[in-house]
């Protein structure tokens, strides 16, 4: 029987999981939940549309449901209260606040008998994966993270929360000299501002105070407030025209060394270039739905993120056609 897919939300991610959904033959989609009009909404490809509270109602039919709301406001607070109903998967990826949202999602999984996977997409998630296996393999070495040139989404939705902006969209761009000197095994000490700058581009609303929403932008912690950050105010049809794609990537390096007296230099890094954030990530969500409702069916209540779900647990094929096929 397939596995029954609920997507909560319905932006840019939300269409992602639903197009994601089509390529894995072991799944289906039950539905859109929504806190918009239901009536209003037209989905991809004709799955129906209910109103968000109906998942409550419908929590039954639901093998695990793939939440697709912001790090910022959203998934603070529905995965907890979400995954009292079903086993459930979010992109939680506001790093700092993590270890946070594990605790308590996990009261509320275990006391539910659920299974939550939290935090998956590609950073978190897929470049987790990479430095942990790294960091294993080369003890002796250090991890160094790069992302973009790309589309944040989770930053592009912190901006638009702002009072007074209609739009926005942000850029994550690497500071190349830095990335050549890691990539040259050179092992330099960076803090977060000498690795990133971050770009922009604002609709504000008429009347809105511009100055007053860049100060917000600049000070905005766990997501501006540590980098050099320039902001455009521009027009709704420049930004549909010029910043209407969902590209991003970035490399993970684990530079160390091996030997006696650390005399064998190594460089491991593990790279993504993505036309769309939001479909790789869905992608990623859609895995990771398989694995949570595999782990619920053996018992393994609570939250994990990716470091605790075996890589076997990802895949559809069985583990003699896996090890036949990737070992």
């Amino acid at each position: 029987m397939a596995i029954r897919i609920g997507i909560y939300g319905y932006g840019n991610l939300g269409r992602g999981v639903e197009l994601a959904l089509q390529q894995n033959p072991d799944m289906s989609t039950v539905g859109v939940f929504t806190r918009r009009d239901p009536a209003t909404l037209q989905t991809l490809t004709g799955a129906p549309v209910y109103a968000a509270a109906e998942v409550e109602h419908m929590a039954k039919d639901i093998d695990v449901l793939i939440l697709c709301g912001g790090s910022s406001t959203d998934l603070p607070k529905q995965t907890p209260a979400l995954a009292s109903l079903c086993n459930v998967v979010d992109s939680f990826d506001t790093h700092a606040n993590i270890p946070a949202h594990v605790k308590n999602v996990d009261a509320a999984a275990k006391t539910a008998q659920k299974t939550a996977i939290v935090s998956v997409g590609w950073d978190p998630g897929m470049f987790s994966l990479a430095r942990a296996y790294a960091s294993a393999v080369l003890p002796d070495g250090k991890d160094y993270t790069f992302w973009g040139k790309g589309v944040s989404q989770g930053h592009s939705d912190a901006i638009r929360r702002i009072d007074g902006v209609a739009d926005a969209k942000q850029y994550t761009i690497p500071v190349e000299s830095a990335l050549q000197a890691v990539r040259n095994g050179e092992n330099p000490e960076l803090t977060t501002r000498q690795k990133h700058v971050r770009e922009c581009f604002v609709v504000a609303k008429d009347g809105a105070d511009k100055e007053k929403i860049e100060k917000q932008i600049k000070e905005m912690p766990n997501y501006f407030a540590d980098y050099d950050t320039t902001v455009h105010f521009i027009s709704q049809e420049e930004l549909n025209t010029n910043h209407s794609g969902l590209p991003h990537g970035g490399v993970v390096i684990r530079s160390g060394a091996t030997g006696k007296n650390g005399e064998h230099k190594h460089v491991i890094e593990y790279g993504l270039k993505l036309d769309s954030n939001a479909e790789f990530t869905a992608s990623v969500l859609v895995a990771y739905a398989r694995a949570a409702y595999r782990l619920n069916k053996e018992g393994a209540y609570g939250c994990k993120t990716v470091l605790d779900v075996p890589p076997i647990y990802l895949l559809k094929e069985n583990r003699e056609e896996l090890i036949a096929s990737l070992v």
